[in-house]
């Protein structure tokens, strides 16, 4: 008699130890086939030479790895990255929250402005650059056109290296700046009136209210908005695709489109897989620093 009430309680303790798995499983199913997997294969590509073509894939060690840290194309790949995600992720923070705060203001047709000012973001990355490829046309388009009329000159946007990534840059920026605004405006309107009206009978200032009071509870946002953005800045490819193509001279080069010229230009899979490889790094450490700065700058209500 113990040993079957013994067996029914081992019984039960295996079913309870595998709900958790059996609800979970649904999730991991596709976690391991579409990230897991192919990100292991990625791993196993970047230690192999293949050109895409052939059927046999050469085992080579670290010797893509090797080659990729002394090539100086992926140090500049890496400068420009960084000055992407550095030119994109805070402007977009930091446009978004203006614009949230003015139209906090419930001012006149305010709900107009946040829909003209949200709508790049639902329309498709490719389109947008390609209307911005013609803002840009050195000759007859409009920003030159309106630099001529200033009598500033005119600017090689996309032709001219000093140029071609702040063209980039203020693609991206005109595209995510309405999507950062909106997550601003909710947190904004989701700070307890109360805390603002108890500061302004205590003789808070407009300033003091908002960089004491407003500004770390909508910290999380602030949170969520920069690791979102800055993973989206490293992958970034369509509006470099379609305005630059890396150009000129590799000043719009960032690693994903590096990855994009070894694997789909050069057939160089192993490299491109190494360089994969170097990128899912940078995000993953990004991240962890990211959530790290959190627990002492974020203030959860």
């Amino acid at each position: 008699m113990e040993w079957g009430i013994g067996t029914k309680m081992t019984r039960s303790k295996v079913i309870n130890g595998l709900k958790p798995v059996l609800f979970t499983l649904p999730a991991m199913v596709p976690f391991v086939l579409f990230w897991l997997a192919p990100l292991l294969y990625v791993l196993y590509l970047s230690f192999t030479e293949w050109d895409f073509m052939s059927p046999e894939k050469t085992f080579v060690g670290l010797q893509n790895y090797a080659d990729l840290f002394s090539n100086p194309a992926f140090y500049k790949a890496l400068r420009v990255t960084a000055l992407f995600c550095a030119g994109s992720v805070l402007p977009i923070i930091l446009l978004g929250l203006g614009l949230a705060l003015l139209m906090n203001r419930k001012l006149k047709g305010s709900a107009l402005y946040q829909v003209l000012l949200f709508s790049p973001w639902v329309t498709p990355t490719v389109a947008v650059s390609i209307v911005w490829s013609w803002i840009y046309e050195p000759e007859v388009g409009l920003a030159n056109t309106v630099l001529d009329f200033l009598g500033l000159g005119k600017i090689g946007w996309l032709q001219d290296p000093k140029w071609a990534l702040v063209g980039v840059l203020l693609v991206t920026i005109w595209k995510s700046v309405g999507w950062a605004m909106i997550f601003y405006l909710v947190a904004l309107r989701n700070v307890p009136s109360d805390l603002l009206e108890a500061a302004e009978l205590d003789g808070a200032s407009a300033a003091q209210k908002f960089f004491r009071i407003t500004l770390p509870l909508i910290s999380p946002t602030t949170l969520f908005l920069f690791v979102v953005q800055l993973i989206q800045a490293l992958q970034a490819y369509d509006q470099i695709n379609v305005l630059t193509q890396g150009g000129p001279s590799g000043s719009t080069r960032t690693l994903l489109y590096l990855y994009y010229q070894s694997a789909f230009e050069s057939f160089q899979i192993g490299e491109a897989s190494s360089v994969a490889v170097v990128l899912v790094i940078i995000c993953m450490l990004l991240s962890v620093f990211s959530f790290g700065i959190s627990k002492r700058t974020t203030h959860y209500q």
